[in-house]
């Protein structure tokens, strides 16, 4: 707290600040006060401040002069106390902690593609035959998309809320059935097992997902691409040795493998084609329409927009060759899901760009707002006039 020295020579006059037994010199034109600005309770500030002021008041003023400041400032202290609360500031302090640090660098194409970094399309499935055989992830949500979108939650529009305005839920009950899979994005996670696998929900956002489970149906499993090299310097990790934290920026890409399945007792095995169509219905949703899968080709695109629990999204959808192959070699399931005329995977995959258009309407409930820093000027006004006056 600011302690007053000896006697005032003007309205700016020196005042001494001691803390921690160290005197050192701040001018009383507010600057003691930024121990009010510090990010503490408001109680503390609220004691703290009353401390100051009846330090200030006891020193070099008497009588009436006194009685009247203390009794002034004293009824003022809650205003001052909320008005250097910068709890109103957090939005501007939040932007400029955004400007550094760990943040999301994405490419236009809103992704980083796996195999410039040693990263693969296809998962990792354990205990296929022959071994080491995958599924394709053939469908990206783009790290362009709406950053609300990308948060992983199913709140305030993230994206498990874009999920089930789509027909797709999470796990029956919350319990993962089925063995993981793992996929490399090439952002330097190596192989991680799948984030969580979202299904079909037969209409009904609770249960409807544990009717998927047990009768089959379209379901994914998802990544998400957010590791070091996942970044502006993911495709040349050799030129760049080191990184800084303040230098690592991920895409935030969503990696889908989409797949129909057939029911438990088939051991959700994937039905013919299911890896093109599983995708292809899941885009069909999107758009409420058939996406006509052997005609689909590099370029095709779908716009469309869906909703759920008031929040609407728009999601522009592309489809992209070149990032898996056209093959039935190492997809899994390959000698059931291929047929004479098409791979199991038909090298194709749909990207998602995903806005958010429409969120639900704000309360319109009154709430009393705390002073501002500025309102109370006028209040130091005074009190300087009367004190040093």
């Amino acid at each position: 707290m600011c302690v007053k020295s000896g006697y005032l020579r003007s309205r700016f006059a020196r005042i001494t600040y001691r803390r921690s037994g160290s005197p050192r010199s701040c001018h009383s034109n507010l600057g003691c006060f930024n121990f009010l600005l510090q990010p503490t309770p408001v109680g503390w500030r609220f004691k703290q401040l009353s401390r100051f002021l009846s330090l200030f008041l006891a020193v070099d003023i008497h009588g009436p002069t006194a009685i009247s400041l203390s009794l002034l400032l004293l009824c003022c202290a809650p205003t001052f106390t909320h008005a250097f609360d910068y709890s109103s500031w957090q939005p501007w302090r939040r932007a400029w902690r955004r400007s550094s640090g760990t943040t999301r660098n994405v490419p236009a194409e809103g992704y980083y593609d796996p195999l410039a970094s040693g990263g693969s399309f296809l998962t990792l499935v354990p205990m296929t035959f022959p071994l080491g055989q995958g599924e394709p992830i053939n469908a990206i949500i783009s790290g362009n998309s709406d950053t609300r979108v990308l948060q992983d939650t199913e709140t305030n529009g993230g994206l498990r809320n874009y999920f089930l305005s789509f027909g797709f839920s999470g796990e029956c009950l919350g319990q993962h059935s089925g063995s993981d899979q793992e996929a490399n994005l090439g952002d330097g996670n190596g192989y991680l097992n799948e984030t969580s696998v979202i299904r079909w929900n037969y209409g009904d956002p609770q249960l409807g997902s544990c009717t998927e489970t047990i009768q089959g149906g379209n379901h994914f499993r998802y990544w998400v691409q957010n590791g070091p090299n996942g970044n502006r310097y993911g495709l040349v990790p050799k030129v760049v040795t080191q990184i800084s934290q303040t230098d690592i920026c991920f895409s935030g890409a969503i990696f889908l493998a989409v797949s129909y399945e057939l029911p438990l007792t088939q051991e959700h095995d994937i039905i013919v084609n299911g890896y093109n169509l599983g995708r292809d219905w899941l885009i069909g949703n999107i758009t409420r329409s058939t996406v006509p899968t052997l005609n689909v080709t590099n370029g095709t695109t779908f716009t469309a927009s869906t909703s759920f629990a008031n929040f609407t999204y728009q999601t522009h959808i592309q489809y992209v060759s070149g990032l898996l192959e056209d093959t039935n070699i190492g997809i899994n399931h390959n000698l059931s899901v291929g047929t004479a005329t098409i791979n199991a995977s038909d090298g194709l995959v749909a990207v998602l760009n995903v806005t958010l258009t429409g969120t639900p309407p704000k309360s319109i409930a009154w709430r009393p707002s705390p002073p501002q820093l500025w309102q109370v000027y006028p209040l130091f006004i005074v009190f300087l006039s009367l004190a040093f006056s």
